[in-house]
């Protein structure tokens, strides 16, 4: 009995599922974003060639510098596979560095991100400058909210373990962190690839 207590407040209760109930709860919430996501793409979608005046897509994209940013992000994904693999083994050391190098990818990716904001911005592209422009931004900028949201829990994470003072399992709360991660990281291949690589 007491090891059975003594295992829930380590791994926390298991649902009929088999998963954790934290585990659950991730995956119940990434349902919830994928449905927040769906509506966003599907709004672009609908918009992205109502341009009016201003320039159109063509004009203001950069796919080669953007293509770069992707890359940094989908790295970011490996690197996170490799914080899992760390904690698993419980190498605090390894689990440590390679989410702090994660959290620098997706850093770096929010900055490229902001650059192109800033560049197309320049060019006339604004907010409300066409129904194109505010579902583009709305689009990626709520992506881009939601990789911000990823660094902080990475680093606030790394700054935890550093403490010794992760709640429950270690290895399940970075996998739970991974999960919310390599979400962001789909949606982005799938922005990427509707917005910017299929033409208008």
């Amino acid at each position: 009995m007491v090891d059975t207590a003594v295992h829930h407040a380590e791994y926390g209760h298991h649902t009929s599922t088999g998963l954790s109930n934290n585990k659950l709860g991730m995956w119940l919430f990434l349902g919830s974003e994928c449905l927040l996501f769906g509506g966003l793409i599907s709004t672009y979608m609908i918009y992205r060639g109502r341009v009016g005046e201003g320039p159109r897509p063509g004009n203001v994209f950069d796919i080669p510098f953007t293509s770069v940013s992707s890359f940094v992000l989908l790295m970011s994904s490996l690197t996170m596979v490799l914080a899992v693999a760390a904690a698993q083994k419980r190498d605090d050391r390894g689990t440590t560095l390679w989410l702090t190098v994660t959290g620098l990818l997706g850093a770096t990716f929010v900055g490229g991100q902001v650059y192109e904001f800033t560049a197309m911005y320049n060019e006339g592209l604004g907010f409300t400058t066409s129904l194109f422009g505010s579902a583009f931004y709305t689009l990626t900028g709520f992506h881009g909210v939601h990789v911000t949201v990823g660094v902080i829990m990475l680093l606030s994470l790394v700054g935890i373990i550093k403490r010794s003072r992760v709640p429950g399992d270690k290895a399940e709360v970075v996998e739970l962190v991974g999960l919310y991660w390599h979400f962001v990281d789909i949606v982005w291949i799938i922005i990427f690839t509707l917005v910017y690589l299929i033409p208008t």
